[in-house]
């Protein structure tokens, strides 16, 4: 990610795309949502150097959607003054304001104080370079003033000065110069007492342009003596800063500023030999550096002192370096096409000279085998025998070996339709079975439920008939609430074999759904949230984080909506089972997660749908999708929720339902459902 913002924020678009794939990758394998987010970002980066406008608002707003999912601040934060960043490098200046804006309101949300100062600053800096001076000076005067009462009332003494800066530069555009010398000054002030040298330097220098403006009025004389005076110490703190900078390759970028302030400093007090050498310094490390911008800035400036001293020659040169580099960096694209033209060019006198001597060389050849002819032809008639004998036997063997394949692979074909059948035959005997089992067994329930509710309300009578009689004989009254009790237990008992009853029926009988075009991702959002405020009205402290990834690239596909939908619930109900049952026994610090997401992958759309709970044990998983087969505890559970969602995915839609798990991450069911 720091190389992709590094490449970014350096205009190079090629480094740019491969990092942020290379980020996309690896985010998706390890499903890191925030990695994600940030290769999504990276994209945009490499698409605004691009200036492809589309593009990069398309993979902005994918950016943008994930953070925003994180629920993190300071992920949502530093989107958008990343994108600003990169967008006020490239010159987009008022989506770059946009940006600052957007990240201005979330860091209002934190609360913190210094964020907010920083944010406001950001916005003023960002409104530098706006197309309109007065709203410029407006919008910097109105941002800066506001980071300035943050940063007194913690005391943030860096943030005061540069916010001052800004200031004096509003009241400079404005034409209020005296104003934006006040502020200038009291910058100073600030970054003096703090020892923040480049800082002071850069406030001389400020102070020094505004008194050359001033040189124009009626204080001409005066205002230009100030001006120099404030220039030679504008001088003397870029030589400190610069000292300070001269030891760290890291700041080789802040060294060629200093040189190339240095060197503009001493030109203006005709300092030209100074001048020179300081500007040849920049040059030096511009080019380095590979900074082309700074590089033609050198030249610029070195062939205006060129005509200062009448080297005119000299001044000639620079200015052709100049306007090279400064095209160079404005036309980059019409540059290559140059160079590639230039190597076409040679590319083609290369291959037009090599064509010629191999003509001639041809003819020569040619010359040679004419006489050969007549010799070899009764060979190559030989030859051409013995080649089609062994074309022939070529051919019938690669037929052989293509009938075996395809023997091969219907055999193992008819294997698995073979196995497939037997399936079948179980589970349509053993829901035959089931159905038979169930009738017989529903009108004795019947009898039992109701006869149980019967006697219950005849101890209820025989209670109060107790009461009546003022019957004072505890026997009595213990053997009533006995049998009450015993009547409790039969009628709790009989509706749980009346659920299991009507389950089996349910698993036995033969669907009625008709096919119709479905959005599966609506699909599921809507059965994950229905099976999660479900779970929430029976448990108001239950809360889990859902998580949802849909390929909005998927269009309908057929399928019975209420039978999908009758697999999906019962699957989010397992999986808010489990990490429920998970929190319950874990301490502090476990968070609850289930997740849903779809892909379309060829001809079928996968629907995989994890949970973080305890998982299920390798020595049960292939039985989780038998009949009356179940993990949960007795009355919590028929058994026969998988057993038919397993029937309807493979039995009436053609599919395929499996699961993996462990006993540290959880469980995941994967459901393949063809397209058509």
């Amino acid at each position: 990610s720091a190389l992709n913002y590094y490449y970014a924020i350096n205009g190079n678009y090629d480094s740019t795309i491969i990092t942020a794939k290379e980020m996309l990758a690896l985010s998706n394998k390890l499903h890191y949502q925030e990695g994600i987010a940030y290769a999504y970002l990276g994209m945009a980066f490499a698409y605004s150097i691009k200036k492809d406008s589309a593009l990069q608002t398309q993979y902005y707003n994918k950016a943008v959607v994930l953070y925003k999912a994180t629920k993190n601040l300071g992920f949502i934060m530093s989107c958008y003054d990343n994108m600003a960043t990169v967008l006020q490098l490239q010159g987009n200046y008022g989506k770059a304001v946009e940006n600052r804006y957007a990240s201005q309101k979330i860091r209002e949300q934190t609360g913190d104080k210094k964020m907010i100062a920083d944010g406001y600053y950001n916005i003023a800096t960002a409104y530098e370079y706006s197309d309109s001076r007065d709203k410029q000076a407006t919008e910097i005067l109105k941002n800066a003033n506001a980071a300035v009462r943050l940063y007194k009332e913690i005391n943030d003494r860096k943030g005061i000065g540069l916010c001052y800066s800004e200031i004096g530069d509003a009241y400079v555009y404005q034409g209020e110069y005296t104003k934006g010398l006040e502020k200038f000054i009291e910058a100073q002030q600030v970054f003096k007492d703090s020892s923040m040298s480049a800082d002071f330097a850069s406030t001389y220098a400020a102070i020094g342009n505004t008194f050359i403006i001033l040189g124009d009025s009626a204080n001409e004389k005066q205002n230009k003596i100030l001006a120099t005076s404030y220039y030679q110490k504008a001088k003397e703190n870029e030589l400190a800063a610069l000292n300070a900078f001269r030891g760290y390759l890291y700041f080789r970028s802040e060294a060629y500023v200093c040189f190339y302030s240095l060197g503009r400093i001493n030109m203006k007090l005709k300092n030209l030999s100074a001048a020179k050498k300081y500007l040849d310094s920049s040059l030096a490390i511009s080019k380095s550096i590979s900074d082309a911008e700074g590089t033609y800035r050198a030249y610029y400036f070195l062939s205006l002192l060129d005509s200062l001293q009448m080297n005119y020659k000299g001044a000639y040169k620079n200015y052709k370096l100049y306007t090279s580099y400064r095209d160079s960096v404005n036309n980059k694209e019409n540059t290559k096409k140059a160079v590639q033209a230039q190597m076409q060019y040679e590319f083609d006198k290369k291959e037009t000279a090599a064509k010629a001597a191999q003509d001639k060389k041809d003819a020569e050849a040619k010359r040679l085998k004419n006489e050969q002819y007549f010799a070899i032809a009764a060979l190559g008639i030989i030859v051409l025998a013995v080649v089609a004998i062994a074309f022939i036997q070529f051919k019938n063997k690669k037929q052989k070996q293509r009938a075996n394949t395809v023997l091969e692979k219907t055999l193992t074909d008819l294997k698995s339709t073979q196995a497939q059948l037997i399936q079948s035959e179980k589970m349509a005997s053993l829901g035959e079975l089931t159905a038979g089992i169930a009738h017989e067994i529903q009108n004795p329930l019947n009898f039992v439920n109701n006869f149980s509710e019967v006697n219950k309300e005849l101890v209820e009578e025989l209670k109060i008939k107790n009461e009546q009689l003022k019957i004072e004989d505890d026997d009595v009254k213990d053997l009533l609430n006995d049998i009450e009790q015993n009547l409790e237990k039969i009628n709790h008992h009989g509706k749980r074999a009346d659920a299991i009853v009507k389950n089996m029926l349910q698993h036995s009988k033969q669907t009625k759904g008709v096919k119709e075009p479905t959005d599966i991702n609506a699909l599921c959002d809507e059965y994950i949230r229905l099976s999660y405020h479900g779970l929430r009205g029976k448990d108001k402290n239950f809360n889990a984080d859902i998580k949802t990834d849909f390929d909005e690239s998927i269009e309908k596909i057929n399928i019975i909506p209420q039978d999908i939908g009758r697999v999906l619930l019962n699957l989010f109900n397992n999986a808010f089972y489990a990490v429920n049952e998970k929190q319950k026994l874990t301490a502090n610090g476990y968070q609850p997660t289930i997740s849903v997401q779809t892909k379309r992958i060829n001809d079928k759309v996968e629907i995989v749908v994890r949970d973080n709970g305890n998982g299920i044990p390798q020595s049960i998983i292939d039985k989780i999708f038998q009949p009356f087969f179940t993990t949960k505890p007795t009355g919590q559970g028929t058994g026969l929720g998988l057993s038919l969602s397993y029937d309807i995915i493979t039995k009436e839609h053609n599919g395929i339902i499996k699961v993996n798990s462990n006993e540290t991450d959880g469980s995941e069911f994967i459901i393949q459902l063809p397209v058509t």
